[in-house]
């Protein structure tokens, strides 16, 4: 099943590293937040990507184009013919699609544009390129096959960096932490989607806005509840967390 990533956008809430690369670009553990998406794919058989880009793409398609001669050792030779030998070749067996989808698109914009990769009545995978997890894709796409609706998302209950308070009237009884059971269920990604809902999207528009909205209110979006790992990696304070988890405990390195 091919698999399409949102890489596109700019990635505001963390300028101090998107001014200079994609936000999918910005490296966990000496790699980018995109290949570490692209191995949980892979993992679970899914090897075909299509790449929605935009700001700054060409840093996308540069990485894909060096990507054996930056994982390989490599000798250059100034004085022969064959100048450049590769040693220990090393490359992922994915086919990756780079598709420059515009700089100013927004998300059903960029779907859209991707349409021609996809056959009719095709399932296809969508997810977003700054979140992780460890969520089964088979499990995922099992989940959507049995109950034959356009979409399914991954519902996730996100951590919160805040705690609560308890009171009695105005008289502060407690401090706790916030626990998943406080806060509500979000979309994490992890979609899977047929071609038909190319047709719910018309123009440059958020996907998850007026195509979701529409999805929704005609019974066609599902959600497979996920109560493992997922981060998303919105700000420079996530990143650092996503850092030090590669170091000590990578919840969604599931690959080996």
């Amino acid at each position: 099943m091919k698999v399409v990533i949102l890489a596109g956008g700019f990635g505001t809430r963390i300028s101090e590293e998107s001014q200079l690369i994609p936000k999918p670009m910005i490296e966990i553990g000496g790699k980018p937040i995109l290949w570490h998406i692209m191995k949980e794919y892979s993992h679970f058989g899914h090897k075909e990507f299509i790449i929605c880009a935009g700001y700054k793409q060409h840093i996308i398609k540069e990485y894909f184009a060096d990507y054996t001669l930056h994982n390989s050792d490599v000798t250059f030779n100034f004085q022969g013919e064959n100048r450049i030998k590769v040693h220990n070749n090393f490359a992922e067996d994915w086919k990756v699609t780079v598709v420059d989808t515009g700089y100013d698109t927004l998300t059903g914009g960029r779907v859209k544009k991707i349409q021609p990769y996809i056959g009719d009545d095709e399932n296809f995978l969508l997810t977003y390129g700054d979140g992780v997890s460890d969520v089964n894709i088979s499990a995922l796409i099992k989940f959507h096959k049995a109950h034959g609706k356009i979409c399914t998302l991954t519902a996730v209950k996100p951590d919160s960096r805040f705690g609560y308070l308890d009171f009695d009237g105005d008289k502060v009884l407690a401090f706790r932490e916030k626990s998943k059971e406080d806060v509500g269920y979000i979309n994490a990604g992890y979609m899977v989607l047929n071609s038909k809902v190319f047709d719910y999207i018309d123009g440059n528009v958020p996907f998850e806005q007026e195509p979701m909205k529409k999805l929704t209110q005609d019974g066609e979006v599902m959600a497979f509840r996920h109560e493992g790992f997922w981060q998303c990696m919105d700000t420079l304070r996530d990143k650092m967390k996503l850092e030090e988890l590669w170091k000590n405990n990578p919840a969604w390195k599931v690959w080996a």
